[in-house]
This record gives C-alpha cells, sequence and structure tokens, in this order.
C-alpha cells in the first residue's frame, strides 16, 4: 500500500468538525455480556443482574466514546442478541407462536424468538448484507400488525442523557427492515414484506415523536439495504417513506445513514428527501459517493457524516488521504462531522490489548478504539487545519511506508507459485459423473448417507485443557493424549448412533478459521479480538498480514488416528480458502484474489497429504462464499470467478474416487447456485431447517446434478427435533433431490451444542433416515 502524499498547503480552518461513531462492540473487555446472557440461560444469572451487566457496559462505552473526544454517542446499538430482532420487538412484529411467551415473559420470549423453544422454532437468521455477523429474519405477512413500543429506545437514549452526554438514538430504518423481512410461514407466495410500509410508516413517526419527547435532537436511522441494488418501486417507496417521516413537526432532525458501498440510484432520493442529515461511507467501494455526492450537487445546508474510517477492517487510517476527502466534503455540505464508516460492532474492542504482536505490526492496527482515536484527530484536523494534527500525520505516514515495504508482509517464492497457479488454472482430472461412479464403488455407502458437518461439542474439559496448555500447567504429551481421548469418544459416539461417514470431532480445534490461521505463515492471530458472529457466539478473526504459505501438515495426524479407530469413512475437514478470508481481517494492500490464491495453493498442499493418508473423504467448507458476494450485481461476476477458482486450486489435485464435499450455512443461496457448480465438488451440504428446504429446491430448479445434504437439524437453536419432524424435512428434500443423490445431516457443525442436545438429535436423524430407506426400499 503506498502512502498518499499530504497537499503542501492546508485549508483554512472554515467550519466546527464533530466526531462520532455508527456503534460500538456490545461484548465489554472481557465478553462479561456473553458470560451474563449464557448465566441467564442456564438459570445461574437472574434477570435483574442481566440487566444490571447490561447496562454498566453501556455507560462504560459511552463514557469511554465521550472521554476519547466524541461530541455525540450513538445509543440503541445495544443488543442481548441482535439488533434487527430489537426492530422487530420496537415495531410489534412477534411471530405468532411467540406470542404468548413474550406476553408471559418480554426477556424469555426475546430469547425464545431468538433460539426457539421445544414447541416453537426461531426466527430464520442469515448473513447481515456482506459481512460474517448474522442477524434474526423478520416474518412478515398481509395480516402483520405494528405496534410502537419505544421502552428500549427511550430507557437507553435516557441512561445515556443522565451521564451529561449528548446521544443520538439509532434504529434500524423502516425501508432496510421490510427488504430485511421475509414471508412468514404460511403465507401464499409472491407476497412482498415492503408492501406493509404504509402501516409501518406510522410507527416509526411514534416511535420518533417519542424519542424527541424524550429530549433526542438527532435520530439516526440505518438504510444499509440502499446500497443494493434497487428497483424503481423500492426507490420510490424510499422517497415516499422518508417524505412521510419528514412531514411531522413533533420529531426530531432525521440522520439517515447508509454504509458499506456506494449509494448510486439511491442517493437522489435520499438528497431530494426533507431530512436533516445523511451519514455515508468513502470507504472501499463507498469510496465512489464522494464523486456521485458532488455530481449531485451535495447536501447545501445539511449535515454529512463522513465515514472516512473502515469499520469493517483492522488497519490504520490513511490520516492524509482521509483529510483530502474531508477538505473535498467541507465544500459539499452545511456542516461535515468525521465518523467511522459503519458501526464498530464489526471489529474487535482495542489493539492495545494484544501485548504480544510484534510492536511493529501493532502499530499498523486499529481496532475500535484506535478508530475511535483516528476519527476524533480527523476533526481536529478538519476544524484546525492540517497544522493542528502535524505530529499524527507524520507518524501515521511513517506506519504506513513501514507497512507497504516490510519484508514481513512478502515472500518472493509464494508470489511465484501463486502467478504461476493463476496462469495454468485447476480443474479434476475427470468430471463429476465420472468420479461419481468410482466414488461409490469406494466408498459403498448406503442410500441416504448420514453424516455431520465436522465438529462435535466443545466441552468445559477441552476448553480448559486449551486453556491449561497455555498457561504451562499441562504439557504438549498430556494434551494429545486428552485429546486423543475425545477423538476415540466421538468416534465410538458415532458408530453407536448408526452414522455412516465419520468426523474426528475436531476437539483440537478451537475455531475453524484461527486453528488453520495460526498454523500458515502470514497471519496473525489475537489473544482478545474478540468480534460478535451472532447471539452469544463471539469469534477471533485472525489477520492476514503477509503472504501465506504452510510450513507443514496441519490436520493429517487426528485424521490418521481418528480413521485408525473405525472401519468406516472418517472425513478430512477443512477450511476453504474463501472462508479463510472472509472470517479474517483480510489484507488491504493487494488484491482479495492474490490473496485467495495463496490460501488455496497451502490447503492443495493439506489436502494431497490427507489423500496419501488414506483419506476417501475430503470436506472443505466455504459458509462464506455467498455472504462475501459483493452487494451490487455489476460487482459479482468478478468476485465469483476468483472465489471458484480459488476452491478449485485447493481440491482438483486428488483421484477420481476421493470425494470433494464442502459445506454452506446461513446465506442466501439460490443467486450464486451456478458458483456452487463451478466449484466443482461432489458433495454440498448447507443449511435447510429454519428455512424449510427451501434450499434443496432452489438448487432442484436450477439443475444442480451433485450430490446435496440439506440440513435437517437446526444446530443453533437448544431445541431437539423428533423423528417426524425429521421425516418431514427429508420428505421435502426427496421432493427436489433424487434418492441416489440425497445426503442426512445436520445444518452446521456441532461444537456451540451440549451432548445431551446432540445425542438425542442425531439419534432422531439416523432413525428419519432409516425410516425413508425402508420405505424406499420397499417401493
Amino acid at each position: 500500500m503506498t502512502p498518499k502524499t499530504a497537499p503542501p498547503a492546508p485549508h483554512a480552518p472554515a467550519r466546527e468538525a464533530g466526531a462520532t461513531v455508527h456503534g460500538w462492540p456490545r461484548q465489554g473487555p472481557d465478553r462479561e455480556l456473553k458470560r451474563a446472557v449464557e448465566g441467564y440461560w442456564k438459570g445461574r444469572v437472574t434477570a435483574g443482574e442481566l440487566h444490571d451487566t447490561a447496562a454498566r457496559l453501556r455507560r462504560s462505552a459511552w463514557r469511554q466514546l465521550a472521554d476519547a473526544g466524541l461530541g455525540e454517542v450513538p445509543t440503541g446499538d445495544f443488543s442481548y442478541y441482535d439488533h434487527v430482532l430489537d426492530t422487530s420487538v420496537m415495531v410489534g412484529a412477534v411471530p405468532t407462536r411467540h406470542r404468548a411467551a413474550v406476553a408471559e415473559d418480554a426477556l424469555d420470549g426475546y430469547f425464545a424468538m431468538a433460539r426457539g423453544t421445544q414447541d416453537a422454532p426461531p426466527l430464520e437468521m442469515t448473513k447481515w448484507f456482506d459481512t460474517n455477523y448474522h442477524y434474526l429474519v423478520p416474518e412478515l405477512g398481509p395480516d402483520t400488525g405494528f405496534a410502537a413500543d419505544p421502552a428500549k429506545q427511550v430507557a437507553e437514549f435516557t441512561e445515556a442523557r443522565a451521564l451529561g452526554l449528548v446521544a443520538r438514538p439509532v434504529l434500524v430504518g423502516p425501508v432496510t427492515y421490510l427488504l430485511l423481512a421475509k414471508p412468514a410461514p404460511g403465507v401464499a407466495p409472491g407476497f412482498r414484506p415492503l408492501t406493509l410500509l404504509d402501516r409501518l410508516l406510522p410507527v416509526y413517526a411514534r416511535l420518533l415523536a417519542d424519542l424527541r419527547a424524550a429530549g433526542a435532537e438527532w435520530v439516526q436511522l440505518d438504510e444499509p439495504a440502499l446500497v443494493q441494488d434497487r428497483t424503481p418501486a423500492e426507490l420510490d417507496a424510499v422517497a415516499r417513506a422518508y417524505q412521510s417521516l419528514g412531514m411531522p413537526t413533533d420529531r426530531p432532525k432525521l440522520l439517515v445513514a447508509s454504509y458499506f458501498g456506494r449509494l448510486g440510484e439511491a442517493l437522489p432520493v435520499l438528497a431530494g428527501a426533507p431530512v436533516e442529515g445523511l451519514a455515508m461511507d468513502f470507504t472501499g467501494p463507498g469510496a465512489a459517493n464522494l464523486g456521485d455526492l458532488a455530481a449531485a450537487g451535495g447536501l447545501p445546508g445539511r449535515r454529512l457524516v463522513a465515514g472516512v474510517v473502515d469499520g469493517r477492517n483492522v488497519w490504520i487510517n490513511d490520516l492524509a488521504g482521509s483529510l483530502t476527502v474531508l477538505d473535498t466534503l467541507l465544500g459539499l455540505a452545511g456542516r461535515v462531522d468525521v465518523a467511522t464508516s459503519c458501526s464498530l460492532l464489526h471489529v474487535p474492542l482495542d489493539a492495545a490489548a494484544e501485548r504480544g504482536v510484534d510492536p511493529q505490526i501493532a502499530r499498523w492496527l486499529a481496532f475500535a478504539r484506535q478508530k475511535t482515536a483516528e476519527v476524533v484527530t480527523l476533526a481536529r484536523g478538519l476544524a484546525g487545519g492540517r497544522a493542528a494534527i502535524d505530529g499524527e500525520l507524520a507518524a501515521n505516514q511513517a506506519d504506513l511506508a513501514a507497512r507497504a515495504t516490510s519484508s514481513r508482509t512478502r515472500d518472493p517464492a509464494v508470489r511465484a507459485r501463486a502467478e504461476q497457479a493463476a496462469a495454468t488454472g485447476s480443474h479434476r482430472s475427470r468430471p463429476y459423473g465420472q468420479r461419481a461412479g468410482a466414488q461409490r464403488e469406494r466408498l459403498a455407502l448406503p442410500p441416504l448417507p448420514t453424516t455431520t458437518i465436522g465438529s462435535f461439542p466443545q466441552t468445559d474439559e477441552l476448553r480448559s485443557a486449551r486453556a491449561d496448555l497455555r498457561a504451562g500447567r499441562l504439557d504438549a504429551a498430556g494434551y494429545r493424549e486428552r485429546m486423543a481421548a475425545a477423538v476415540r469418544e466421538v468416534i465410538v459416539f458415532q458408530e453407536e448412533a448408526g452414522l455412516d461417514v465419520l468426523v474426528h470431532g475436531e476437539p483440537e480445534r478451537n475455531d475453524m478459521v484461527q486453528f488453520f490461521a495460526e498454523q500458515l505463515t502470514g497471519y496473525l492471530a489475537t489473544r482478545h479480538g474478540w468480534v460478535q458472529s451472532y447471539g452469544t457466539r463471539y469469534v477471533r478473526p485472525p489477520i492476514l498480514v503477509g503472504d501465506i504459505s504452510r510450513p507443514g501438515p496441519m490436520t493429517v495426524e487426528w485424521t490418521r488416528y481418528a480413521q485408525s479407530l473405525t472401519d468406516r469413512p472418517v472425513k478430512g475437514m477443512l477450511t476453504g480458502p474463501v472462508t479463510m478470508l472472509a472470517w479474517s481481517f483480510v489484507r488491504d494492500d493487494q488484491p482479495r484474489a492474490q490473496t485467495a490464491r495463496q490460501v488455496a495453493l497451502a490447503l492443495r498442499d493439506e489436502v494431497a497429504d490427507l489423500e496419501a493418508a488414506g483419506t476417501a473423504v475430503i470436506q472443505v467448507d466455504e459458509p462464506a462464499l455467498r455472504e462475501t458476494l459483493p452487494l451490487r450485481a455489476a460487482d459479482q461476476d468478478g468476485y465469483l470467478a476468483w472465489a471458484t477458482e480459488a476452491f478449485r486450486l485447493a481440491t482438483s489435485g486428488v483421484r477420481p474416487d476421493t470425494q470433494i464435499h464442502t459445506h454452506m450455512c446461513y446465506a442466501e443461496f439460490g443467486d450464486i447456485v451456478q458458483a456452487i457448480e463451478d466449484l466443482d465438488a461432489d458433495v454440498i451440504s448447507l443449511e435447510a431447517a429454519r428455512s424449510h428446504m427451501r434450499v434443496a429446491a432452489e438448487l432442484s430448479a436450477a439443475g444442480y446434478p451433485r450430490e446435496v445434504g440439506p440440513g435437517v437439524y437446526d444446530i443453533h437453536s437448544p431445541r431437539v427435533p423428533d423423528v417426524a419432524e425429521e421425516v418431514a424435512l427429508l420428505r421435502e428434500g426427496l421432493a427436489a433431490v433424487p434418492a441416489d443423490r440425497l445426503w442426512v445431516n445436520p445444518d452446521c457443525g456441532l461444537k456451540t451444542r451440549g451432548w445431551p442436545e446432540v445425542t438425542a438429535s442425531l439419534a432422531a436423524m439416523v432413525t428419519a433416515a432409516r425410516t425413508l430407506r425402508a420405505e424406499l426400499a420397499t417401493g
């Protein structure tokens, strides 16, 4: 990355510039929220104690933001589980099956919508745009009624005001909320939730009036759906929505925010709406907003919150480059405030906590607290001129230059191999139709073969063993024995349960990306870099610092050991190149395709070693393939070309009778069916339980010719499906996929579940498969 040079002459200080952010990590410095919520679920924490923990975390976050120099703090972005679920509660859109639980106990009913109960399945979960955060999908129908519940928003705003802070409530906007929603189960095909807009707008007007009455001067309405391709009808709905919300006199000033990309055709619609301000993303794809805003005539007399600090990645900002953008924006709006591009929910809390990181690399990193400091610095520079931040600019330029020239970021041998691979490409030696017969002969599996996705429960004992190893309380030999015992237990369990293709259970793995990152050169693993994925599930995305290579085998030993314990096939389990990028903080100094190719070559070596060790089935998971899809259609073909090429590069070196599996979950797959075919995997397993087998029908409609395992057990809910439920799902699967190509498996890995749930659920799954096998055998 070449540092940009600051203009020689500073701009003349002319205007006040504020500093703010869109949102903040929820979990607390030591994941206090996770522990409190899970303690509540287990009955160890009372509702009052949970609320007290949440309030302490909110107050601490607001004080930190104010002390850092923010003139306005966001409120309402805090959530016990998910902010879209909070919005459903706020507008009264509670599914019928959960209304009694919500009426009886609001908190328990809230968690029932998120996690389900034995009698009521949860809301469907999917990815938040192209991030790794998951939201709970609103369920709406023609008969849905809305009712305002301002309690959470007003209470949190009032809390911040009581601390003497200027606060800005943040809500999911009405158009984005409806565009994210899906028809409720049983609703006739063709229903579009956006048709409920006129019914929803009075509820938003009431919420805004209540916030104004509570003292809010500004309220932010988030509309990230507007950076996607939108139809004329949808843009007309945006215009109608903000014309309606802008008309009342008893409302606060409205700041409409959009992020994750270019507003494009939505920008003139918002610019023409009767709102007092816009918040826009000027990073990454959003950089195009600068020219678009100038072409549209800017926002004269109105507030512009300029997202010039990337809220999704962990690299330091180019302060001089951002000031150049801000200088231009000064002439396009009545007031320019400096902000992050989006909520800081998507990055860890504090890079300073990573004390084990090489000091040089540490200077290249910015987590939430460092990004907030960058925002404040840029606001000072915008208001006072570059001379006001000369020292910060000089230090920043030195750090950028050090990263650009560091030997830590480049390996000539890796680059040469990747360039050669790019020139030659990769494909399997035989087409699928010829491979399938060889694989069936080698594996000799029954119809509707059963398997799991990879991981088994990560028990307290396994986590303690890893902690003891790190702390020196357990030596390497003792740790290996504990892991071996766990593998033996999982293999015995699977054989007794009647599963056909086994896994070793992954007891030694802390995370499906971090585990590999810690064994590859070029990655940096953190100790405290937690980021929320969904609910109480937090991950530590590794950081791609330099070129990637594999010093030695990563999974072969444990896979070989597991296979030695059984005559049934044991899958080798790897994480694919796209997911290794998407669930990491990726380099911003080279194209992602280049980094993906390096990771793919490292995985190709691992696949070859697994096959040489006798592994007949190798699963290379790509759950992030869909979530990383660019938000604009014009950018998608290019992404899918390099993403599928990277997968094939990782997997195409195997023999025809070695079966390659892949897995995807919790995303919308219907619009990437051709890309799934282009992966050239032999078997794909996908999440399907919450979405009622929709993906099986989508693959069938597209003529997908390979083997498919649509999930029949929702592993993100504690409820245990019974045999009849799983038989019903499998019948739906068989209606779309022929029996000789249908696999039976859960939606995802089992690491977050407990053994009692897993035991009962897999017993039901195997029984369901055997029931349908018997029916198929008798015709």
